[in-house]
């Protein structure tokens, strides 16, 4: 609305000033007239306050703007006043600004890709001059009747707009949240990536007639777009795959994975030519993150006065996910159209991190929501069969997780013999059926047919590892690495790889670069407490299981740190450990493993011998039938030879053991668990030949001093003797 000056303010210099234009963060912008020159230009009246606290660098700014040559930039003509008040003179703009024409509804595709490509091919130019816009959003950019695009507002003033919500200070330069880079919120610094992605959001605004997460305002908004993807938002049907491709590359939430320039962001919009069938070889969108560890490091780094807005709102996310959650609920209650190609593309991004409940449920939302419109949609029964395969695989692990993932890559293959993503969906199926030699073959399948399908190189990987094929695997890892070198899956499956050899500096190493790459992934966290212990390092492996769970609780991580505390002494701790491991809420009661570590536990705590063999029992129970689907694996015979003898059924515990040993002789873990295995049954000289075989195979000496059922076998002067000759 326009409001009438005062007489006193009507003036300044030769410059009339007629009507209020628009009002931000850093002063009022007016419409005026210049006398001398008898033209009508605009004035940026900026906040006296501003002046006092920062006059070089947004005079600075100013003059950087002034310098632009691009018919797209607002000239600005002079700079007036004195060190209490200073005015921009600007080029006066007619027209609408992109807010208002937006406001008719969804734009046609093509005049969104020349918008897009005039501000791209303007901001090239801003770029090469150091100059980050910081604002870019409907609002401040105009529209010309002939179709030609105006950029404003380079963080000096900002017209006021109702729609787009508070803005939070980052940097001192003001951002509106609705356009804001989540990287920005998390307290990085202004980019020219965090233009590009504020161009995407403005691109896909102008396709839609909606910006993301319109329902959601203030620190609401901010929280869904620091936890949320662009791979949630949905498209009208009538936009092309390769443009709804382009705006998620744009938006990539993760910076590396982002359009790296404005010269990328014109490339692509050439590539496409108008109205393009096949998406242009962009980055994929990155996949949805716990925001734990973003809250952590939030608080940890950035000083609590400046970003308290922020937050708020990663605390406010924290506690609501089920708000955050609207991602994709929300579109889907309230949007009426529905892009099948988004959907897809949503699943297998949400894929990316299968480690995580949360994403394997947004993907099964989104390849469902597929096929309830299209049944005999076979990527997408690909695609939710790797999902319930993976959900079996993790804490909420259950069989009928497995089964409804079979039946789902059936179907898939009987729709079509010829996916790839079919014959990885079976394969993971067979992998948690404990039967490696045909999951390999689904990999081999899968890969013939797409040599570089990420699941099905997976797939191969961990098959190889586990049938002890350790050269293969390693080759599988390392070239599937040279394809996806920031995947940190494959990086993990090679830190397991040299884990599974006793290489365990290897394995370190390689699980501290899954850290890095994906600090939200807490398998990598569990898996080098486990190195760390086996190199005697037990101090380091508590301290990293703690981080590990400071990002997010896991029933893997309170495993390991069972382990950590069983092998320092700490029973009653260890066995709270394991507890949670296997409880409904934190862990996974259906893991036999996690029965046994708690079982083992239980036995040195006074009082609670009933209860230790209980969980022996629920041990035994769950492992059976794996073994009697992976054809008796020989580390499932050893263990459940160990278990048998815990529970007194020394038949049962003389054949399993025998039956692993003749199995695969050369493992060093089934060797000592049948160690173990004879000496809870009184045979300490078999006891004896089985420990010293393990050690000479390489297992830890301090796992054996640690491990309180062979207190009496450490006292055993052969032992001592075997000992203190392998020390000399």
């Amino acid at each position: 609305m326009e409001r009438n000056l005062q007489h006193e303010e009507q003036e300044l210099g030769h410059y009339q000033l007629k009507r209020l234009l628009g009002e931000g963060g850093f002063g009022q912008v007016y419409e005026a007239w210049d006398s001398k020159l008898q033209r009508i230009i605009a004035i940026k009246r900026l906040k006296p306050q501003l002046l006092s606290t920062r006059p070089d660098n947004l005079l600075d700014e100013a003059r950087l703007a002034a310098s632009l040559r691009h018919p797209s930039f607002v000239r600005i003509f002079s700079i007036e006043g004195d060190a209490a008040e200073q005015s921009i003179v600007m080029e006066f703009v007619d027209g609408c600004t992109l807010r208002e024409a937006g406001k008719r509804g969804p734009m046609p595709q093509a005049q969104v890709l020349d918008i897009v490509s005039q501000v791209a091919e303007a901001m090239r130019e801003a770029h090469d001059a150091k100059l980050i816009h910081g604002d870019i959003k409907p609002a401040n950019l105009m529209l010309e009747p002939g179709g030609k695009v105006r950029i404003m507002d380079f963080g000096l003033a900002r017209k006021i707009d109702p729609q787009a919500t508070e803005s939070v200070v980052i940097d001192q330069t003001e951002g509106t949240i609705a356009y804001l880079a989540p990287e920005l919120m998390m307290g990085s610094t202004l980019s020219a990536q965090s233009d590009v992605y504020a161009l995407g959001v403005v691109m896909y605004e102008l396709l839609t007639g909606t910006r993301p997460f319109s329902h959601l305002s203030g620190l609401a908004l901010a929280a869904a777009h620091i936890q949320s993807s662009s791979n949630v938002w949905p498209f009208p049907p009538d936009v092309s795959p390769a443009v709804v491709a382009l705006v998620r590359a744009m938006t990539a939430r993760h910076v590396p994975e982002r359009l790296g320039s404005m010269q990328a962001v014109s490339a692509a919009v050439a590539a496409l030519g108008g109205e393009p069938s096949d998406p242009p070889a962009l980055p994929a969108s990155p996949p949805v993150r716990s925001l734990r560890s973003r809250a952590a490091a939030l608080l940890l780094k950035t000083p609590a006065r400046r970003y308290a807005l922020i937050a708020a709102a990663v605390a406010a996310c924290a506690i609501g996910a089920r708000q955050v959650a609207i991602s994709s609920e929300w579109f889907e209650r309230h949007t009426p159209f529905f892009s099948e190609s988004a959907a897809m593309q949503g699943g297998l991004a949400a894929l990316k991190n299968f480690d995580r409940d949360e994403n394997l449920d947004l993907a099964i939302r989104h390849f469902t929501s597929i096929l309830d419109r299209q049944p005999d949609h076979a990527a997408a029964a690909a695609g939710v069969s790797l999902a319930y395969a993976f959900r079996h695989t993790g804490d909420t692990r259950d069989d009928v997780w497995l089964q409804r993932a079979d039946a789902s890559a059936q179907l898939a293959l009987k729709l079509n013999d010829q996916l790839a993503l079919a014959y990885a969906a079976q394969g993971v199926v067979r992998m948690g059926q404990q039967r490696d030699a045909e999951a390999l073959d689904f990999a081999d399948k899968a890969l013939r047919l797409d040599p570089m399908n990420r699941f099905g190189l997976i797939l191969k990987g961990d098959a190889l590892t586990r049938m002890r094929r350790y050269p293969e695997a390693e080759q599988t890892l390392l070239d599937a690495l040279r394809m996806y070198g920031r995947d940190h899956l494959f990086v993990d499956l090679l830190g397991t790889l040299y884990h599974n050899q006793g290489k365990y500096p290897a394995a370190e190493q390689s699980f501290r670069r899954s850290i890095a790459l994906e600090p939200d992934a807490v398998i990598a966290y569990a898996n080098l407490s486990s190195a760390l212990l086996r190199q005697n390092r037990s101090d380091e492996a508590l301290q990293v299981l703690q981080q590990g769970l400071q990002v997010r609780p896991s029933g893997r991580l309170y495993n390991n740190l069972g382990h950590v505390l069983f092998n320092r002494g700490d029973y009653v701790g260890a066995a709270q450990a394991f507890e949670e491991s296997v409880s409904g809420t934190k862990g996974n009661p259906n893991d036999y493993l996690r029965w046994a570590n708690l079982g083992d536990t239980l036995r040195w705590i006074p009082g609670r011998t009933a209860a230790s063999n209980n969980a022996y029992r629920q041990a035994v129970n769950l492992l059976k039938p794996l073994l009697e689907r992976s054809g008796s694996k020989p580390v499932l015979m050893s263990r459940m030879g160990l278990y048998s003898a815990r529970l007194g059924d020394r038949e049962a515990a003389i054949e399993y053991t025998r039956r692993a040993l003749k199995a695969d002789p050369g493992n060093a873990d089934v060797r000592f668990r049948a160690a173990m295995a004879h000496e809870i049954m009184g045979d300490r000289d078999a006891a004896l030949a089985e420990l010293t075989i393990a050690q000479e195979r390489g297992y830890p000496a301090s796992l054996i001093r640690s491990e309180p059922d062979l207190t009496a076998l450490r006292r055993d002067s052969r032992y001592i003797q075997s000992t203190t000759k392998g020390e000399k």
